[in-house]
């Protein structure tokens, strides 16, 4: 109890030690700001002061204009962003950043409070976006939540020097709220809400206001306990106040990196592959051995060793070979053990290292030890005299979940707003108007001077201003003489004409900017140019200011999200400006194995790791004529389909059409496959024709040629047959002449053979 007592006076004195008499000063001056900005321009005193002259109180509000078209053109469009994966696995995963960073912003109307948070920096000097988390929102598993605090809420650490704050010792929010209302917002601590108390039951409010009939608006602090509601009772509610307090604490971790030791049957098989190893050294050392003896038992042979010396240098090398053996082994071991065991690192915080230090296994397996500091935000939750809550955020979140707009930063957290150089100029046209105003009132009602009981005063007074009025005087009085207003100069209504220029040149908000054709350009080119120089102001404010503060509003998301988001979760999206309107983005899905168990996660959106950008101009307005005309000339070049062209019309009933175009596509999609198809029917239908006329000619060419053929055929056989026959009668004329010759030579023989016997009778005879 008395930490909790020390840790509430600790934030009441940060508070006090805030409210320093610096930014007393700044909220005073902004919150007059914002007063003129909406039309309570005139103090009590001021009022009251006019009225005793005679003068009229009204005011010519020249800077609401002016805050509405610079919120205008900051807020035209929803902020976007991009992810980027720090590595090839993430950048599936960074893709969908920019669905759930749109989801959490649709789902908080972040567009909404975004317009709030640019009014208060456009009239307050600083607007502020929080990213929280509505812990019973989905069923208690959570979501993510924009939220806009009040910039006056808000008490910074006087000595940061960042336009975020990033490097603020602290921040500070502190409200006046009923403890019913307390207890509704946190029903976790209902009881320590009813036993609190509080010193300061009111806000604390800096500037003067026109009071009963005159004023013109309300603030927040103008709330006091007399207005403060008890539900339950109906009674006046007690006011308490209600601190929060973001801390950034450097907390010191360590980046451990230790070797897991392999397992059982690893171990094993190391120790099989060991024992091979070192079965083939051995046997190679062996034959090593042999060989070295053979060499010196040829050595002693020859007398170049004694045997002495052979007996000893056996034995060396046995004894060498030995150990040789076993260091190897010893060796191979550590090697394949090296090479089994992997090396792991892992963040812990100090207090943990020391208590893993001291583990004997665990520091033998250490291998080396990172110290280094983290950010961490602490969060302390205050009412009254007693503690709520104090516990560190989750370690994902690193940087302030309040993220600041300014207008102007000066290098403090005290900025200028736009509002703030116009109070002079817009006081200066108050006064003008109502001195012209009252100059002619004046000179419509005219003041008289009289010599006392020289006429009827209450006549006079009644009818001195009526149409054709006969006004009597006593006998012998001189007549009234009226009293004439002096006559203004000039230059009075030059000065006039020169504050409203002044009060649009301070702004960069100019008439042509609002819609003013005679402060327009003529052309429809020159209206563009106009546009484009003339918002050069607002987009360097917009990139300096607001577009550094989005980026790092969507560095926060991005924490959170990841420390939130960390179960399966479907997020449904509707985007308006584009077709399909509705988009399904799923993240951390399930996988699993065959037995049914979870083994991982699909798109593991809490692991994932990415950087977090904003695209720049993204809520500046569009010119919708020059856009739609750049997109049909887009179109004319093929670079667009009409579908984009469509998407940014106001047509009604777009998806519709979209429909009806893509019906239409897809006729026309088929209507070309099935002309394609006639097409290739008809082409196939000419090539059978051509391939049957092809065919009937071959078919005829062919049968001329079987004719042909025949015919040859048949001239051949007749020509074998005549040659046969010739052949024939050939050989038997052949025949017929080798018989006669045959029957000549033997009669020849016969002949010559009687001849011989003849001479040979006759010699024998002789």
């Amino acid at each position: 109890m008395a930490n909790n007592k020390k840790r509430v006076d600790l934030v009441r004195q940060i508070f006090r030690r805030a409210n320093s008499s610096n930014r007393v000063q700044w909220e005073y001056i902004n919150q007059k700001g914002f007063d003129f900005s909406n039309d309570n321009q005139l103090s009590e005193s001021e009022r009251s002061a006019l009225e005793d002259q005679g003068m009229p109180t009204f005011t010519i509000n020249r800077i609401l204009p002016v805050v509405e078209m610079l919120n205008f053109y900051a807020t035209a469009n929803e902020p976007r962003w991009q992810a980027v994966g720090a590595e090839g696995s993430d950048v599936d995963i960074a893709a969908l950043f920019s669905d759930v960073a749109d989801y959490i912003w649709s789902r908080s109307d972040g567009s909404t409070l975004m317009a709030n948070a640019i009014n208060d920096s456009i009239t307050k000097s600083i607007g502020y976006l929080q990213i929280d988390v509505d812990v019973d929102s989905d069923h208690g598993m959570g979501d993510v939540i924009v939220r806009q605090p009040e910039p006056f809420d808000m008490y910074i650490d006087p000595k940061s020097r960042d336009i975020l704050f990033r490097d603020a010792a602290f921040i500070l929010v502190r409200k006046v709220l009923p403890r019913n209302h307390l207890q509704v917002l946190f029903p976790d601590y209902v009881r320590k809400i009813a036993k609190a108390s509080s010193d300061e039951g009111t806000d604390y409010a800096y500037t003067e206001k026109a009071i009963d009939s005159a004023r013109k608006d309300f603030h927040y602090k103008d709330i006091t306990e007399s207005e403060s509601i008890d539900p339950e009772t109906g009674e006046n509610d007690t006011l308490l106040e209600f601190f929060e307090m973001y801390e950034k604490i450097k907390v010191s971790y360590v980046n451990v990196f230790y070797k897991v030791p392999p397992e059982k049957e690893v171990l094993e098989e190391i120790s099989q592959r060991v024992k091979v190893r070192m079965k083939e050294l051995k046997a190679e050392m062996e034959v090593q051995l042999l060989e070295q003896q053979r060499t010196m038992q040829a050595a002693v042979a020859a007398g170049e060793m004694l045997q002495e010396r052979y007996d000893l240098e056996v034995q060396k090398a046995a004894k060498m070979a030995q150990d040789q053996l076993k260091s190897a082994e010893q060796e191979y071991m550590s090697e394949l053990q090296a090479e089994s065991s992997r090396v792991e690192n892992r963040v812990v915080s100090e207090k943990e290292f020391k208590e893993m230090i001291e583990v004997p296994e665990f520091a033998e397996m250490l291998v080396d030890q990172v110290q280094f500091y983290e950010s961490r935000i602490k969060h302390t939750k205050v009412v009254g005299d007693t503690l709520l809550s104090e516990q560190f955020l989750p370690e994902t979140i690193t940087e302030y979940p309040i993220v600041p707009l300014h207008f102007k930063w000066t290098g403090t957290p005290y900025p200028v707003s736009a509002v703030s150089p116009l109070i002079g100029k817009q006081r200066e046209l108050n006064k003008s108007h109502q001195i012209m105003v009252h100059n002619a009132s004046l000179g419509s009602s005219l003041r008289w001077m009289h010599e006392e009981g020289s006429i009827d005063m209450d006549y006079w007074e009644k009818y001195s201003s009526s149409p054709g009025a006969l006004l009597p005087i006593r006998p012998g009085a001189n007549p009234p003489t009226p009293v004439q207003p002096m006559p203004l100069s000039n230059a009075f209504f030059q000065i006039v004409q020169e504050g409203k220029q002044d009060m649009e040149y301070l702004a960069g908000i100019y008439a042509g900017m609002q819609g003013d054709t005679g402060a327009q350009h003529e052309t429809f080119r020159g209206m563009l140019a106009m546009d484009e120089y003339g918002t050069r102001r607002i987009k360097a404010w917009l990139k300096h200011a607001v577009e550094p503060a989005l980026r790092q509003v969507g560095l926060i998301v991005k924490q959170y999200s990841q420390a939130i988001y960390t179960a399966h979760k479907v997020i449904r999206i509707v985007q308006p400006n584009e077709l399909p309107e509705e988009k399904e983005v799923e993240i951390n899905t399930p996988m699993y194995n065959e037995y049914g168990d979870v083994i991982g996660k699909f798109h593991d959106y809490a692991a994932a790791k990415f950087d977090v950008r904003i695209v720049a101009g993204s809520t500046l307005p569009v010119n919708r004529w020059a856009y739609l005309a750049e997109l049909k000339e887009l179109l004319k070049l093929g670079v667009v389909d009409d579908m984009a062209v469509l998407a940014e019309t106001d047509i009604r009933n777009k998806k519709r059409i979209a429909g009806r175009k893509s019906q239409m596509a897809q006729m026309a999609s088929r209507l070309e496959g099935m002309e394609g198809q006639m097409k290739d029917k008809e082409g196939t239908i000419e090539t059978l024709e051509r391939q049957l006329v092809q065919a009937g000619i071959k078919q005829k060419v062919m049968q001329g040629a079987i004719e042909i053929g025949k015919r040859k055929e048949e001239t051949k056989t007749s020509i074998a047959k005549a040659e046969n026959q010739t052949l024939a009668e050939q050989r038997f004329y052949r025949d017929t002449i080798r018989k006669e010759a045959a029957l000549i030579g033997k009669d020849l023989g016969i002949e010559a053979k009687r001849i011989k016997n003849d001479l040979q009778t006759s010699k024998e005879k002789s």
